[in-house]
């Protein structure tokens, strides 16, 4: 059965949030020490800004959610509601990139297509509103399915605020859609 996809809302904050800890339990292994998966929860996590503008999706298959993710029209490029220096101004679509933000893959549903579906509905959503560009702030083991679907490396950072110092990678692309 294909997958389904809908706008999320403030009654799936739960069970967005228990996928989203298992998505950051499991799918960093082999990417990130323990240390630094533990560390990753401080700027990882639910961000109910987006929930609340509309721009957060569920992926869905039969009645079990397979991920999760959005886009934003506000400046913060990452980070969970508990996360400092969040920055909710508006971009302007003439000149700024849309965001691309909290994306999580259930690990049963993990290399089934779910993150390139957030990744197209999320372009799709952003260029209806005038964007002409995305940015993400990626973690390691989401990189490869961004460099596929088009994102390119902007810049490579380490965030300590969590203890460890976690790798990111800030990345871009174009709206093709």
């Amino acid at each position: 059965m294909p997958f389904t996809h809908r706008i999320a809302t403030p009654e799936d904050i739960p069970a967005l949030t228990a996928i989203m800890n298992s998505s950051i339990a499991e799918l960093q292994k082999g990417f990130l020490t323990e240390a630094q998966i533990t560390s990753s929860r401080t700027v990882m996590g639910i961000d109910t800004q987006l929930i609340e503008d509309g721009t957060y999706f569920v992926v869905e298959e039969d009645d079990e959610i397979a991920g999760c993710g959005g886009w934003s029209r506000r400046a913060t490029l990452y980070g969970g509601d508990h996360t400092p220096g969040r920055e909710p101004a508006l971009l302007d679509p003439a000149k700024d990139p849309a965001r691309v933000r909290a994306m999580y893959t259930n690990p049963a549903f993990a290399r089934r297509g779910v993150g390139r579906l957030i990744l197209e509905l999320c372009e799709r959503a952003a260029a209806a509103e005038g964007f002409t560009a995305l940015e993400l702030m990626g973690t390691l083991s989401g990189e490869p399915l961004y460099r596929t679907y088009g994102f390119e490396p902007v810049e490579r950072i380490t965030d300590d605020r969590g203890g460890a110092p976690v790798p990111l990678v800030r990345m871009r692309k174009a709206v093709t859609v």
